[in-house]
C-alpha cells in the first residue's frame, strides 16, 4: 500500500515541545503502535501525520512524496478519532458516503463502496440507521468504515477504543487487526494501553516526553527493555534499588552476582521470573495478600526495606497473609541511570503467553 517516513519531526507550543526530533520509518502494510503515557506526544504526532497539526520542524513523506504542508483532505491518509466524530443528523450510509460525495464520485460507485465498507466492518444492514441508534462499538465501526471507504494509503487510529468496555475493546481490536491484515494497509495506532500494543503491533514505539524510548517488536519490548522506563511501562515489573560491591548485590533478600561496576543499581524482576519459598529467618519477606486469578496467583510480598514485590505462583498453592517467605530471582534486568546495563541469560526466555495475566 504505502511507506511512511517521518524525519526529525518536532512540534513546539511556545517554549515547550510536545514532540521533539522524532524519526520513524513504517514499512508497507506494517501496523505500528505508538505507546506511552498521557502527554508523551503520541496523539500530536498522529495529528501531524494526518495534517491536523503543522510541524514546527521536520518532514513527513508518504511513498517518498513530501506531504508535510498538505491539508488533511489532500493527503492519502484516513484518521479514526477516539470520539468517533460522527454526524448525528445523518444516517450511517451518509456518514460513510460523505467523503466520497465531496470527491464528486458517481452515485453508483458511492453506493458500491459504502456497502463494501459496511460489509468489511460487519454492519451490512445498518446503512439506514441513525448513528444515535448505535452502540459505542457500532459507532466505532462506522468511524472506521468512513475512513476505509476513502481507500487511504495510511490509516491513523487515535485511541479508538478508549471509551469502550474491556470485552468490547478486545473484540474490536481483533477485528481491526484482521481488517488491517486483509487489506494490507499501513497503519499507525495510538494507545496508552500496553495490552492493545502487545496484541496488535508488528512494532511498538514507546514514547516519553515527545521522544522515543525504544522501537522494537512486542516480544523484544517485553523481554529486552532498553530503559528502566520501558521496563516499568510494559507489563508488570518489580523494582528494587540495590548497591553493588565487588560484583555482588548488597541486599538482604537477593544474593546475586551482577557483572557491572560498583555503585547504585536498579534491579527489575517480572512477577513470573520470581518464585517463593517459606522462610524462618529474621527480616524475611512478609505476605501481604494473595490473589487467585484462576490460571495463577499474584502474591504481594513486603520486604524489610519497604519494597513491595508481586510474584506469580501456581494457583494451587495459597500463601497465608503474614507468613514469612523468601523471594527467589530466576531472571532479572539491571538498570543504571535509566539504561539497561545487564540482564540475566534467562530473562530472554520469559513466556509471552503470560504477559498480560499479571497486569
Amino acid at each position: 500500500m504505502a511507506r511512511l517516513t517521518i524525519k526529525e519531526i518536532s512540534k513546539a507550543f511556545g517554549a515547550s515541545f510536545a514532540v521533539r526530533d522524532f524519526s520513524l520509518d513504517v514499512d508497507d502494510g506494517e501496523l505500528v503502535c505508538l505507546l506511552g503515557p498521557s502527554g508523551s506526544g503520541k496523539s500530536t504526532l498522529l495529528r501531524m501525520i494526518g495534517g491536523f497539526e503543522r510541524p514546527s520542524a521536520g518532514s513527513i513523506l508518504i511513498d517518498a512524496k513530501d506531504v508535510t504542508t498538505l491539508a488533511p483532505e489532500k493527503r492519502p491518509t484516513g484518521m479514526v478519532f477516539q470520539s468517533h466524530a460522527l454526524w448525528t443528523h445523518m444516517d450511517v450510509f451518509n456518514n460513510i458516503a460523505f467523503g466520497l460525495k465531496i470527491r464528486r464520485l458517481p452515485k453508483p460507485e458511492i453506493r458500491q463502496r459504502v456497502e463494501s465498507a459496511l460489509a468489511l466492518v460487519g454492519l451490512s444492514n445498518y446503512g439506514k440507521r441513525m448513528t444515535t441508534q448505535l452502540s459505542g462499538g457500532q459507532q466505532q465501526r462506522v468511524a472506521l468504515a468512513r475512513s476505509l471507504v476513502l481507500e487511504p494509503k495510511i490509516l491513523l487510529l487515535d485511541e479508538p477504543f478508549a471509551s469502550l468496555d474491556q470485552h468490547l475493546r478486545e473484540r474490536l481490536r481483533e477485528e481491526v487487526r484482521d481488517i488491517q491484515q486483509r487489506l494490507g494497509i499501513t497503519t499507525l495506532f495510538v494507545t496508552h494501553g500496553q495490552d492493545e500494543a502487545l496484541a496488535l503491533a508488528d512494532r511498538i514505539v514507546v514514547m516519553r516526553d515527545g521522544g522515543t524510548e525504544q522501537i522494537a517488536p512486542p516480544d523484544l519490548i517485553y523481554r529486552e527493555p532498553k530503559t528502566e522506563f520501558v521496563a516499568g511501562f510494559i507489563g508488570s515489573m518489580n523494582f528494587v534499588r540495590v548497591k553493588i560491591r565487588n560484583g555482588i548485590i548488597e541486599h538482604p533478600d537477593f544474593s546475586l552476582a551482577v557483572p557491572v561496576a560498583d555503585g547504585d543499581l536498579m534491579l527489575a524482576f517480572r512477577p513470573e521470573a520470581l518464585s517463593l519459598r517459606p522462610s524462618k529467618k529474621s527480616g524475611a519477606g512478609i505476605v501481604h495478600r494473595s490473589i487467585d486469578f484462576g490460571t495463577h496467583r499474584i502474591v504481594d510480598i513486603d520486604l524489610a526495606d519497604g519494597t513491595r514485590l508481586k510474584v506469580m505462583t501456581p494457583p494451587d498453592v495459597d500463601w497465608t497473609r503474614g507468613s514469612l517467605v523468601e523471594p527467589v530471582a530466576n531472571a532479572y534486568f539491571a538498570f543504571r541511570e535509566n539504561k539497561l546495563v545487564h540482564r540475566s541469560a534467562a530473562a530472554g526466555e520469559l513466556q509471552t503467553d503470560r504477559m498480560l495475566g499479571h497486569v
